[in-house]
């Protein structure tokens, strides 16, 4: 018995890295999958073989006596959204678990960065869980309507990158923010239909760790294959499964993974306060902002 057995779950960009992880443990846990990937480069141009990464992973799966079917639509496209969604519940009955994982890199510095280095990242990470998210909401909004309960789980993937920032990624990092935020939101709306919405940040060797100046070298496994490979992006893959599953009961939060360690992230807080009873002068703010943003 796993911890998922008898639920669907689609995983997107699942052909590789993270996403092949989290697919291979969610069927190990007895769900049945849909493997979604495009097959696309890590810079979102088209793969030369775009059903290979997919379909690999659905026979990894077959091979461990798992159940999965290989989707390669583009989570960007408003009907290919709805065709991803629409074949789970055709393949498999129902759908109860959605992890948006598909993303792309391209890394400028911002007076670098062309128009559509910019919004092509943002595009597939932030339009790419939206949409995906939509029609599976729509779906589990109707059967909540018509009697089901639904306990259905989103598990949304940010980034340090937009929650602490990184330099070089503002498309990156300004997208992988906007998803924290649409993690809150949408847990907020969906509650009422019996779903809870969560998202990992996670740290992990994976294309995009490796292709980051600076990061190839230290995400590598320990050189004598020895000791605890902190960096394995199957480490993360056991919170998408809890996150996935009816055990989770928690919803609109945010957790940071990396190897052994877990930690919650806390949404944007107030902090330091300055007031006065009326408005405030240029001059009163030259004195007083340093004292609390210095």
């Amino acid at each position: 018995m796993g911890a998922l057995d008898g639920r669907v779950a689609i995983v997107t960009g699942a052909g590789r890295g993270l996403g092949r992880a989290h697919a291979l443990l969610l069927a190990s846990q007895g769900a049945m999958v849909v493997v979604n990937d495009s097959g696309a480069a890590m810079d979102g141009s088209s793969g030369e073989d775009r059903q290979r990464p997919a379909q690999q992973v659905v026979d990894l799966i077959a091979e461990a006596g798992g159940t999965a079917v290989a989707n390669y639509d583009d989570v960007t496209d408003w009907k290919g959204g709805m065709s991803l969604v629409a074949q789970a519940i055709d393949t498999f009955g129902a759908l109860h678990a959605l992890v948006n994982n598909a993303g792309i890199l391209r890394d400028r510095v911002l007076v670098n960065m062309g128009e559509e280095d910019w919004d092509d990242v943002v595009r597939v990470h932030l339009r790419g869980h939206f949409v995906p998210t939509r029609h599976a909401a729509s779906y589990w909004r109707a059967q909540a309507k018509a009697g089901q309960e639904m306990n259905a789980r989103v598990v949304n993937t940010s980034s340090t990158s937009g929650l602490l920032g990184n330099p070089g990624q503002s498309n990156y990092g300004a997208a992988k923010a906007g998803i924290a935020a649409f993690t809150v939101i949408a847990a907020q709306e969906l509650s009422r239909y019996g779903v809870r919405v969560n998202a990992i940040a996670p740290a992990a060797r994976t294309r995009m760790t490796e292709s980051t100046p600076g990061l190839k070298e230290m995400v590598q496994p320990p050189p004598d294959g020895r000791g605890f490979d902190i960096w394995d992006p199957a480490n993360v893959s056991p919170l998408v499964g809890y996150l996935a599953s009816t055990y989770c009961q928690v919803t609109g939060r945010v957790f940071y993974i990396q190897g052994g360690t877990i930690r919650v992230f806390l949404p944007w807080t107030m902090d330091a306060t300055i007031e006065k009873d009326g408005r405030f002068s240029v001059e009163e703010l030259v004195e007083q902002i340093p004292h609390i943003a210095g």
